[in-house]
């Protein structure tokens, strides 16, 4: 092995050492510049990602926070709109209603002073119709026909008697 050969020991330190210098050099001047230049690209490249991203993060929690803000507003708005069409719903119905009842009313009023008119008409044509039958039964058991003041007067007292 020619490594473990003492006489040539030196010549090949020499040569190690001339190596290992151009070796250095070459990596020093030309590889290892680019492999810090894309390290230091790489590292630029995610601190600019790790700051977009939390940008991106506190641009999407505060258009969260708006959203949410304009469903609340929006529940709002749908709930008090939702009132005002109930109450005037309901207003709309209260008059519906008070007009209905008037008109019920009128109605019943009205129904009341026709019942009431053929109630009298009622009761005068059955005086009349009483008195009528009581002339002609006294005409025909007594022979004699009596005035009609007297039946009718007859007719009224009966009538007062049974109240």
């Amino acid at each position: 092995m020619p490594q473990l050969v003492f006489a040539d020991y030196a010549p090949q330190v020499v040569w190690l050492v001339i190596t290992f210098a151009a070796l250095y050099l070459i990596l020093s001047r030309l590889a290892l510049p680019g492999i810090a230049r894309t390290l230091g690209d790489r590292e630029a490249r995610l601190k600019g990602d790790l700051a977009a991203a939390e940008r991106l993060k506190a641009e999407a929690e505060a258009a969260l926070g708006a959203y949410q803000k304009a469903m609340a507003e929006a529940r709002l708005k749908g709930q008090a709109e939702l009132k005002q069409a109930a109450a005037s719903m309901a207003a709309e119905a209260a008059k519906r209603e008070s007009a209905f009842a008037a008109e019920v009313n009128t109605r019943t009023k009205t129904a009341e002073a026709a019942i009431a008119s053929a109630k009298t008409a009622a009761l005068a044509d059955i005086r009349s119709m009483a008195g009528e039958a009581a002339r002609q039964l006294v005409a025909r058991l007594s022979g004699a026909e009596p005035a009609a003041a007297e039946v009718a007067g007859a007719v009224v007292a009966a009538e007062l008697e049974r109240r």
